[in-house]
């Protein structure tokens, strides 16, 4: 019975006072949007546009491989590369010793003066 003294009435807000002004439909439609496009346009510019920018780097390079360049692959493999096809690169990792590689799997260059 003790507890039930602090149960009280809850009563409903009335309508809202006449002669208020009421926000125009398109501020307040902007207003809740603003905060999703701001959010948008930081995804884009911390996230997606320098991996594409790292992504076109990326095919850039696998174009312009040639033989000797020094390449490591995505398994970290370290070699040189013996001949480019259009889908393929043939690497030597060790003498007398040539592997045959998807050309998506080089990640990235070695400096020239990089020990093998």
């Amino acid at each position: 019975m003790y507890l039930l003294n602090f149960i009280t009435n809850a009563y409903a807000m009335g309508p809202a006072p006449q002669g208020g002004t009421q926000a125009d439909p398109l501020t307040s439609l902007l207003a809740s949007l603003l905060p999703l496009i701001l959010i948008i346009v930081v995804f884009y510019f911390l996230l997606i546009r320098p991996q594409q920018k790292r992504a076109k780097e990326h095919r850039r390079m696998l174009e312009n491989l040639k033989r000797g360049d020094k390449v490591i692959t995505i398994g970290g493999i370290y070699g040189v590369v013996e001949s480019v096809d259009a889908n393929t690169v043939v690497l030597k990792i060790a003498d007398n010793v040539k592997v045959k590689f998807s050309k998506q799997s080089i990640a990235a260059l070695r400096p020239a003066t990089d020990e093998d």
